[in-house]
């Protein structure tokens, strides 16, 4: 199965027409609502604030078509059903799916995407509190928008409170955040933990997205693989973190990185947005997660939030209607309701802990008597506000998953030590130019 950008580069190259579903809107609503995810995140959203809200029609089976992100599964899968959208019926074709940041571009710019404006319905005044950088990332180049998120993505650094205080003498996000204003104090920081016998942060992996997010240049430049300083930072950093015992040598996403937030576990924080925090980081901290989430359940409440060396984004996760869809009025329910709609917004962001992309229903909840149970009580919004309003997502690529996981795994060698460093530049060069053949060293 070709890839889907593949496709559509050729079909623009050889001056072909566009798929003819890409113009079609159905006439008689469907009963069958298919949605392609690669996990239960927004799986969860949808059942909480659309289904319970009685909002879906009774005689509509929704059908979650779920393919874990993992080796670029999830893509592949998604490519092979839009791919095959004409040729099924209609209770079998793709009405919604999800992207993230990492690969979004791969999508905007094709006709299997359809316009939230002018095919879903979705007017200006709807979408005008959502914040300008996620809208940009799914704007494509003739200026429609391609999809919408319920969630804004600023960053910091979530540290574990008992640790701090035998550190730095104090677990308030104030006086923490002075002691971890830039990188050269972090790092100095991470010598006092290391002696008092925590790491830093988790494994290898964990400052990546702080880094990659502030690089001053695309990864990849019309076919040319660049590197930015920022990329390179992260790397002599890791490298110094792995050599000195500052972190535990765990990958991002692994048992053993997640561990290090148990309990028992002797990790000082880790890098994340909120969607990190309730839905990564705080089920981790459970000792039993079929237990009430409150202090004394693991270390849950051990937790506090501070921006940390350097300010950042990371991910998102995007809602676009699929070409072919029989549902368009429920998909732009789906969306105004999810995306748009403040009570909604305000929901989420109070009873999951998520920055949602509404800066109304934000300043509300920053202002507001909102405590966060996982974060010690702390109001962690208020901390998000400006840095939501500055992200941007112009050195955005369709090739930052990919670069983003080959650079990590070429590089584990080298901290470990198993190559040196000119080796694992060699392996990541050939892991990325083998996963995209069209660039260059």
């Amino acid at each position: 199965m070709k890839k889907l950008v593949s496709v559509v580069a050729a079909v623009a190259m050889v001056g072909m027409a566009l798929p003819v579903f890409a113009a079609k809107k159905a006439k008689t609503q469907g009963k069958v609502l298919n949605i392609c995810v690669w996990n239960e995140e927004f799986q969860s959203r949808f059942r909480d604030y659309f289904e319970k809200a009685g909002k879906l029609p009774a005689d509509v089976k929704v059908n979650w078509i779920i393919t874990p992100n993992q080796g670029s599964a999830y893509q592949n899968k998604l490519d092979e059903l839009l791919l095959n959208q004409e040729n099924v019926s209609a209770d079998e074709k793709i009405d919604l799916f999800l992207v993230e940041a990492d690969y979004a571009l791969k999508y905007v710019d094709t006709p299997y995407v359809l316009d939230v404006k002018k095919d879903i319905g979705l007017k200006d005044a709807d979408l005008a509190q959502q914040y300008k950088y996620t809208k940009d990332v799914m704007t494509d180049s003739k200026g429609k928008l391609k999809g919408v998120t319920w969630q804004a993505c600023p960053g910091g650094f979530i540290y574990r409170r008992s640790i701090a205080k035998d550190v730095l003498g104090t677990d308030d996000p104030a006086q923490v955040q002075a002691a971890l204003s830039n990188w050269d104090k972090f790092d100095s920081v991470a010598a006092k933990a290391k002696a008092k016998g925590y790491f830093m942060l988790s494994g290898y992996d964990d400052a990546y997205r702080v880094f990659s997010d502030n690089v001053g240049t695309a990864c990849v430049k019309g076919n040319k693989i660049v590197i930015d300083p920022q990329i390179k930072r992260w790397i002599a950093q890791t490298k110094t973190y792995t050599d000195k015992g500052y972190n535990n040598k765990a990958n991002l996403w692994s048992n053993e990185s997640f561990k290090g937030a148990a309990k028992n576990g002797k990790v000082f924080g880790y890098f994340g947005p909120a969607w990190f925090i309730d839905f990564c980081l705080a089920p981790a901290t459970l000792d039993d997660p079929s237990a009430p989430k409150k202090l004394g359940n693991g270390s849950y409440g051990d937790w506090a939030f501070c921006k940390g060396p350097q300010g950042f984004s990371w991910g998102g996760t995007w809602i676009c209607a699929a070409a072919g869809t029989d549902n368009v009025d429920i998909i732009r329910d789906i969306m105004y309701t999810m995306t748009c709609d403040k009570i909604t917004m305000t929901k989420i962001a109070k009873e999951a802990s998520d920055f949602v992309n509404n800066e109304g229903a934000m300043l509300d909840v920053a202002n507001s008597d909102y405590q966060n149970p996982f974060l010690g009580g702390q109001n962690h919004i208020k901390m998000f506000l400006d840095s939501a309003k500055s992200i941007s997502k112009t050195t955005m690529t369709m090739y930052d998953q990919g670069f983003a996981e080959k650079i990590q795994g070429a590089m584990q060698d080298y901290y470990n030590g198993d190559v040196d460093e000119a080796k694992a530049w060699d392996n990541f060069y050939k892991a990325l130019i083998e996963l995209y053949p069209n660039l260059q060293k």
